[in-house]
C-alpha cells in the first residue's frame, strides 16, 4: 500500500501543478482500516500545522514584488505539494477518529516564530528571497526531522511512506535553496 500511497500522492501532485490546487488523490482507501499508532496520529496532526504553515510563507512571499523568479517557482512548487499531503493526512485523522485535534499536537519539527513570520512579511526584493530561503531550510530540516519520527516509531504503511516522500522532497528542495542563496 506504500507504493499505491506514492503513486496517488504523485497523481495529486501533478494534478495541483496543472491548475487545479486542491484536486489532490484522495486518500488510499485502505488507509482508514489499516494499522496505526500514536506516532502516525501525532505525525500527521504535526505535519499538517507544519504544512500548512510553510503555504502561509509561500503565500507571503507570492504577495511580494521583485521576488527572484527560482523563489517564486520553489514556493509555488512548495504549495502544489504541500496542498495535497494536508488533504491527505486530514482524511487520515478523520478516518483514525483523531479529525479536529490537529494543531493539538506538540511537534519537533521547527515552525517560525510569529517575529520570524513578521520578519518575511516586511522584507522586499531580495532581502524577501533571501529570508525565505533560509526560513524554509530551517522549517524543511524541521519536517524532515518530524518524518524520520514517523519512519521510527509510525506502524501506518501509507503515513511511513509520505514520510519517506517529505524527506525525499525536503532533501532536495534544501539543497535548491543554498543553490538559489549562493546566487543573491
Amino acid at each position: 500500500s506504500g507504493a499505491l500511497a506514492a503513486t496517488l500522492l504523485l497523481a495529486g501532485c501533478s494534478n495541483s501543478m496543472n491548475g487545479m490546487p486542491g484536486e489532490g488523490a484522495p486518500p488510499p482507501a485502505e488507509s482508514s482500516t489499516a494499522p496505526f499508532n500514536d506516532a502516525d496520529v501525532d505525525f500527521a496532526m504535526n505535519m499538517v500545522v507544519h504544512h500548512t504553515q510553510a503555504i502561509e510563507m509561500a503565500d507571503l512571499l507570492l504577495s511580494k514584488e521583485d521576488v527572484d523568479t527560482q523563489v517564486v517557482e520553489l514556493a509555488q512548487n512548495i504549495k502544489a505539494a504541500q496542498g495535497p499531503e494536508i488533504d491527505i493526512m486530514n482524511s487520515w485523522l478523520d478516518a483514525w477518529g483523531a479529525g479536529g485535534m490537529a494543531g493539538m499536537g506538540h511537534g519537533i519539527g521547527e515552525t517560525m516564530s510569529d517575529d520570524d513570520m513578521a520578519a518575511l512579511d516586511d522584507a522586499t526584493g531580495v532581502e524577501a528571497s533571501r529570508l525565505f530561503l533560509e526560513q524554509m531550510t530551517v522549517h524543511h530540516e524541521g519536517a524532515i526531522d518530524m518524518a524520520q519520527a514517523e519512519i521510527d516509531e509510525g506502524e501506518n504503511a501509507d503515513a511511513i511512506a509520505l514520510a519517506e516522500k517529505i524527506i525525499s522532497d525536503q532533501t532536495s528542495e534544501i539543497s535548491l535553496m543554498a543553490e538559489i542563496l549562493a546566487t543573491l
